[in-house]
């Protein structure tokens, strides 16, 4: 399978990563808004192309994995590029989803393309989890819980605080709400009671640091409905300590059965993540792989993880998926 990256920032390079370790995948080109002669990536041979000449690669690349962000760039370009590609994107803005798969599902159907949007791992495995667990278990609880982990949204909200040089937010599940869930306890949880949030700041040199400090934390739609706590540290902590993005968190359904219900049960998925881009990354490339077999099978429109049968995600046949994982 011949992929095509279009943007190469912290997901295209993890795309890249993601590539390498798929024998089945080749990378064909990356595609850039960029300078091409400025943008170095790390597999050798391998052409960078501006994006403005990307009509010219439509049949040189079987999935196009379009690496951009949600407020802005994927509403644009999933359905411009489905017009000439198979694509794949990692929409993750959930309030939008029904509007970008319509949008989407119109041009991927007009050009006979197939598109997958909202691939990674929320939207994308927790969302599978729990659908499955609302099927298997119909009477009872969903609760999804973020963290510990990055959220890149809420760093640069307080990175646009006045006086503040650089920042990065933490998500974190509050431990006993986690708990009460896990015990079966089906508690109803306020926003406050579920996650805290953790800031870490360089500050400008002479800043007013209780001023920064009372912004971030009565910061509408970011910080005013939690528990959140703004540590202030130099440059120096700042690139020891918080250069890396991890992230991760928990899908639980917790449910009924038995004719008076009279037994419960706990369904949970967990990730623990180094790198959210990788294994969004990681997530993409396995996607993609679906839905080039699919269009070989002559389907097209939009689909998304829900539509996709877990064994067209695997490199291995159906013999050896039910010798060795069934």
């Amino acid at each position: 399978m011949r992929v095509g990256i279009l943007g190469y920032g912290n997901l295209g390079r993890g795309v890249e990563c993601a590539i390498k370790q798929n024998s089945d995948v080749e990378l064909a080109y990356v595609f850039t808004r960029r300078d091409p002669s400025t943008v170095k990536i790390l597999t050798p041979g391998v052409p960078v192309v501006s994006v403005s000449d990307i009509e010219n690669y439509k049949d040189k690349v079987d999935v196009l994995i379009i690496c951009g962000g949600s407020a802005t760039d994927l509403p644009k370009m999933t359905p411009e590029y489905v017009k000439y590609f198979n694509v794949i994107d990692s929409f993750d803005t959930h309030a939008n989803i029904p509007t970008h798969f319509a949008n989407v599902d119109k041009a991927a159907k007009e050009t006979g393309h197939i598109a997958l949007i909202s691939a990674g791992w929320d939207p994308g495995m927790f969302s599978l989890n729990r659908l499955y667990a609302n099927c298997i278990l119909p009477e009872g609880n969903d609760y999804t819980f973020w963290g510990k982990g990055v959220s890149q949204g809420h760093s640069d909200a307080i990175r646009r605080v006045n006086g503040v040089k650089n920042g990065k937010q933490y998500t974190i599940p509050v431990p006993e709400a986690i708990e009460a869930v896990r015990n079966g306890e089906n508690p109803t949880l306020t926003t406050r009671q579920k996650h805290t949030r953790e800031c870490f700041v360089v500050p400008e040199e002479g800043a007013d640091l209780a001023k920064i400090e009372q912004e971030i934390k009565t910061m509408p739609n970011y910080f005013d409905e939690y528990d959140t706590t703004v540590h202030f540290i130099t440059e120096e902590e700042f690139a020891r300590d918080h250069a890396g993005i991890p992230h991760g968190g928990f899908v639980f359904r917790s449910g009924v059965t038995g004719w008076e219900k009279e037994h419960k049960h706990v369904i949970e998925y967990s990730l623990k993540l180094d790198s959210n881009p990788e294994f969004t990354a990681s997530v993409i490339v396995a996607y993609a792989r679906a839905i080039n077999r699919l269009h070989g099978e002559g389907v097209n429109g939009c689909k998304t993880v829900f539509d996709i049968a877990p064994a067209y995600l695997s490199p291995l046949s159906g013999d050896e998926l039910r010798a060795h994982l069934l």
